[in-house]
């Protein structure tokens, strides 16, 4: 998964937003985002907002989508979150709805953007990157946009590539 992951940390808020919004504009439409600010559709069920990129843009048939996402579900041993909403979602089933949303996209060039916003009570990187070893079949490369002051949680090295 190391060989997809691209890191750009940075001091303000503006040139974070600008950079990320110039990168999704570059790379429409393969772009899959995972943003505080791309919540899943509250009215929908979890199944529902992760096939959603499929039945739109593929006309997947909803028995096919719903099948598709149960499915990835079970890669990370949460098929029983498929009916729920958004608001009764833990931070982490959350994060990985949001996650699977954003693989539907084909050939998806996953972006994160400040993920620790959603996974506020993680410490560490581990749990991101255990989920995106769980769907890296699915993606072509990742795209992380956060602060400079998270680098930490991402257990860089000093001296590797930012």
């Amino acid at each position: 998964i190391d060989r997809k992951v691209h890191l750009a940390f940075f001091d303000r808020e503006g040139e974070l937003q600008r950079t990320l919004k110039e990168f999704i504009v570059t790379h429409q439409p393969r772009v899959g985002l995972v943003s505080p600010d791309a919540p899943l559709i509250s009215n929908l069920s979890v199944w529902s907002n992760i096939a959603l990129i499929r039945q739109y843009h593929q006309n997947m048939p909803v028995h096919q989508a719903k099948a598709l996402t149960e499915r990835l579900l079970r890669r990370f041993a949460m098929e029983s979150i498929a009916e729920r909403r958004n608001p009764s979602l833990t931070m982490e089933e959350r994060f990985c709805a949001m996650l699977l949303r954003a693989v539907m996209v084909e050939d998806a060039i996953l972006v994160l953007d400040r993920p620790f916003i959603i996974l506020a009570d993680r410490r560490s990187g581990r749990f991101l990157t255990d989920a995106l070893r769980k769907v890296d079949d699915l993606i072509a490369e990742i795209h992380v946009f956060d602060y400079s002051w998270e680098k930490d949680r991402y257990e860089v090295p000093d001296g590797a590539e930012a």
